[in-house]
């Protein structure tokens, strides 16, 4: 396995690692992604760490704080041996202060994350979200506090904005406090508005990206093609309106292209969709899911080879759609304003 430094650290991570919301099943959002449970998540975090997967991301929003508490349970006696990526900010209870990012809500929720994940000290502890209504430099000043106590390694953000990011960067900066080193982004073959506005952010301020759904929230599992009825059974039954949209035409285009690549390689659909992200400027981590064995060793083996520049240029291309002002205005002026890709 390739290790990789996670943005502005010292810090290594596998080039893969192991989501697990499939863990639990807590509420119907999460039993449409799995209900892995202690035995069958102990068995995969094995499968992991064979493979020199030693990163293993969770949240205490995902279901409810039961894929900690069971992922806590398939690393002990490996504690040492493992990274442990947790977030927080989204609602964990019925109180107005049960959510957020402010210094109660912080510290009361990185508490109790540490004790569903039966340890001392969290490696990668992200702001799940970023919230409007707390000051960002309450929320920084907290996060440096759990650094210095030793409770938080690392510290990183998900899912925010450029300028969200950026203003965090700059209020680090002039109080000398820890800085988000990572963003966990959505990221993928028919999801590249991270490109935009975050990638060039990540590579000027050594931000390293951690892409969370890969596989475009269950669109490139090679189970959806042009002409061919949905699948019976799929996730995106009961969280299509969660995620993304993404206009059929443009993924039946992306599908296509993927296609003639497994062709070429004898790989399968997801397999180039997690290559293809693997060799994009600013991620360091890809973070696979799987309901089980099978599909895990599948996700693993992304890793283990590489797409020829030529494959990439068509992957690229068909996948390529116009930005948002004002992003499409600036590819117009690209000699002094480079794209990073």
């Amino acid at each position: 396995m390739d290790y990789r430094q996670l943005g502005h650290s010292g810090l290594k991570v596998p080039a893969l690692s192991f989501g697990t919301g499939t863990f639990g099943g807590g509420n119907e959002f999460f039993r449409a992604w799995g209900e892995t449970d202690v035995r069958e998540a102990t068995t995969l975090v094995g499968i992991c760490l064979d493979a020199g997967v030693n990163l293993f991301d969770t949240a205490d929003v995902y279901s409810n704080g039961l894929s900690e508490e069971i992922l806590g349970k398939a690393i002990a006696g490996k504690r040492d041996k493992v990274l442990i990526s947790t977030k927080t900010t989204f609602k964990m209870g019925d109180g107005p202060n049960d959510l957020g990012s402010s210094r109660h809500h912080i510290l009361q929720a990185c508490e109790a994350s540490l004790r569903r994940l039966g340890t001392d000290y969290i490696d990668i502890y992200h702001m799940h979200g970023f919230d409007a209504t707390t000051p960002i430099d309450e929320t920084l000043e907290t996060l440096d506090t759990l650094v210095r106590s030793g409770k938080v390694r690392y510290i990183a953000c998900s899912n925010f904005s450029g300028w969200h990011l950026m203003k965090s960067l700059a209020i680090s900066k002039k109080y000398g406090w820890a800085r988000y080193v990572a963003h966990q982004v959505y990221y993928s073959l028919v999801g590249r508005e991270y490109e935009w506005e975050l990638m060039p952010l990540g590579l000027d301020q050594k931000v390293a990206a951690l892409v969370w759904s890969p596989l475009g929230w269950g669109r490139l599992t090679g189970k959806i093609r042009r002409n061919q009825p949905a699948p019976a059974v799929s996730r995106l039954h009961k969280t299509s309106e969660a995620g993304p949209p993404v206009a059929d035409e443009y993924l039946y285009r992306v599908v296509d292209a993927i296609d003639k690549v497994a062709k070429e390689t004898g790989k399968t659909v997801p397999q180039i969709s997690l290559n293809w992200l693997l060799r994009r400027p600013t991620v360091a981590s890809v973070i696979i899911g799987a309901r089980n064995e099978e599909q895990l060793r599948q996700n693993l083996s992304a890793a283990d080879w590489t797409l020829t520049p030529e494959q990439i240029a068509r992957l690229d291309a068909a996948s390529n759609q116009t930005p948002t002002y004002p992003y499409w205005h600036q590819r117009q002026f690209t000699d002094r304003n480079p794209l990073p890709v």
